[in-house]
């Protein structure tokens, strides 16, 4: 579960350029469950039990594709990059970007 300050811009990131659908949203959009293929993800707004001013996380999320060349294609222009598409010596073509909330989103594929 991840938290959001903007759960509007939050739902149309994830939609609209990540091509995710959103399965399950409460009406104030306090939470919404999104999913593209087998990744699933929750996104709820901050509450009394974990009130924290900035979203943060100490990692990524990654996220393995077949697609990795035609992803980064579509989505180089549309989002803020953190690295560039790339072959690693660990046997890992990827990129990573940032979503609405500065969470990474790492894409990886096996070469």
């Amino acid at each position: 579960m991840l938290e959001s300050h903007n759960m509007q811009a939050t739902l149309t990131f994830y939609t609209e350029i990540l091509n995710f659908t959103c399965d399950a949203k409460l009406d104030d959009l306090s939470w919404l469950s999104l999913s593209k293929d087998a990744v699933e993800i929750m996104f709820c707004i901050p509450n009394e039990h974990r009130n924290i001013p900035k979203p943060i996380m100490s990692g990524s999320l990654y996220i393995k594709t077949n697609e990795v060349s035609s992803l980064w294609e579509s989505l180089k222009d549309q989002c803020e990059i953190c690295y560039p598409l790339e072959d690693f010596d660990y046997g890992m073509r990827e990129f990573a970007i940032y979503d609405n909330n500065g969470y990474l989103l790492q894409f990886g594929q096996d070469l």
